[in-house]
Order: structure tokens, then C-alpha cells, then sequence
């Protein structure tokens, strides 16, 4: 999870579309539509659409920062901040009465990176996807707002290096998703011309996924890993599916 993630779809001109979850649609195109082999390349999420975490390990991250906060998370809360639900996280934050910088700073001391990486695993979906996308020759990369401290030692520990061709770590030099400069820069080590990008697509668990694609003229896929009842919303996209197991088992890769 990040402080710099942001909680909003935006529109194929960049506009802020309603928060109203009653006004979206939930996707463009069905998934049965989904032809892997039909971009030239593609790029994901790294957090929640590639990996997750386990829940032990996030609840006892959330009962360390309350304890330097004097306070607790319900489980509701934990999941809600963890995996970005509901509004941004940091209304959540102010909500609860704590100081974003606060919370954040704790947050980040409280983090053990080999700790995490030892409790983070695969999607079995996502795995397959990627060694089947790996198998045909298609350029893969990951444009996530997981930090670099952390998401090394996940990729270490995991052993799927070799999966990606370019991995690409957000900040505030680089900009943040939906923010399309990331992604360009991932095109880019891609070895592929970020000003035609029609070629390719962006998939990931959050709006700000399908909002960084669609400003970087990407076809953008939202992987719904939690309801829309638990986000509150539904997520718009050119493809919207609840498991990558639908492109695979749809479109098989020769």
C-alpha cells in the first residue's frame, strides 16, 4: 500500500469521473473479448494483481502502528487501508482522527521488508498468465506504486525476475499512477514508441490502473480482486474481469 495512491477513475481526457458508484458502468467490453495475443505488449499492477499478502502479516503490521499510535484498526479498516477500498486513504486516515504524515511515517517504520516478502505470494492466475504471455515472446513489464525497498525483496524472494522486462517503481520524480508518465517510461524500456501505444495494455486491481492506461492511450483491464460491494463502486474499463483465469482459458496463447 502507498500514500501517493489515488482512489479516482479518470476518463479517457483525463476528467474525473463521479465517485457515485450508481452512475458507473461495469466495463466496456466483455471479457470474452479479451485477446492476450492481440497487444503488442503488457503491463501490470505489481500489488493485488500479481501478489498479495498474507493476512496475518497485514494485521499485525496495522496492531504495530496502533500501538505507536495509541489506538486499533478493526479488521475492516485494516482491509479497507491495505487494499485502497472505499474512498482514498487518506480521507480514510483523517476520518479516524490520525494525522496522514503520522500515520504513514509509522506505517513505513513498522514495515519489515523480509518479513513481507516472506509473507507475500503469487496469484495462481496472474502466474499463469505471465508465463503464458512469457512463452509467446509478448514484452511484459510493472508499473507499481510499491516501493522499491519492498518490492525487491518480493521479486527475490518469489523468484519471478525473469518474468518481467522491465520493471518500473513509481515516486515523485517519475509521478504516480494515473499519472501516464510511469507508464510511458515502462513503454519506453519496453523498447516500444510511448507516443503509439495503442498496442498495448495496462492491468491492474485499482481505478488508478485503468486511469493511468487510458492517459497513456492504453487499453486499460481492471482484475476486480474484492467486490464492488466492498470497494463501493464499480471500477470502469475497457475489460473488466474478477480472475485472469477468463483470458487464459478464453484465448489460448500458442
Amino acid at each position: 500500500m502507498s500514500e501517493t495512491e489515488f482512489e479516482v477513475t479518470v476518463d479517457k481526457d483525463g476528467t474525473e469521473l463521479n465517485r457515485d458508484s450508481s452512475t458507473y458502468t461495469a466495463t466496456e467490453r466483455s471479457e470474452s473479448q479479451v485477446i492476450a495475443t492481440e497487444y503488442d505488449f503488457w503491463l501490470f499492477d505489481f500489488d493485488g494483481t500479481i501478489v498479495d499478502v498474507e493476512w496475518e502479516y497485514t494485521r499485525s503490521v496495522f496492531d504495530r502502528v496502533g500501538n505507536q499510535l495509541g489506538m486499533s484498526f478493526s479488521d475492516n479498516e485494516v482491509e479497507q487501508l491495505w487494499h485502497g477500498l472505499g474512498e482514498s486513504r487518506n480521507a480514510q486516515v483523517q476520518s479516524l482522527g490520525i494525522d496522514t504524515d503520522t500515520f504513514w511515517s509509522a506505517l513505513h517504520e513498522v514495515e519489515n521488508p523480509t518479513a513481507r516478502a516472506e509473507a507475500t505470494y503469487l496469484h495462481d492466475d496472474a502466474a499463469v498468465l505471465l508465463n503464458e504471455l512469457h512463452a509467446a515472446n509478448i514484452p511484459i513489464g510493472v508499473v507499481t506504486h510499491c516501493q522499491s525497498f519492498l518490492a525487491e525483496p518480493v521479486v527475490d524472494y518469489l523468484d519471478i525476475g525473469d518474468w518481467f522486462d522491465t520493471f518500473v517503481t513509481c515516486t515523485p520524480e517519475l509521478g504516480w499512477k494515473p499519472d501516464p508518465d510511469p507508464v510511458y517510461h515502462a513503454i519506453e524500456s519496453l523498447g516500444q514508441d510511448p507516443s503509439k501505444p495503442t498496442a498495448g495494455v495496462l492491468a491492474g486491481d485499482a481505478p488508478s490502473d485503468v486511469g493511468a492506461a487510458w492517459n497513456a492511450g492504453l487499453a486499460g483491464l481492471h482484475i476486480e480482486r474484492h467486490s464492488p460491494e466492498q470497494r463501493g463502486r464499480c471500477v470502469l474499463g475497457d475489460y473488466r474481469v474478477d480472475s485472469l483465469d477468463l483470458i487464459r482459458h478464453q484465448n489460448s496463447i500458442q
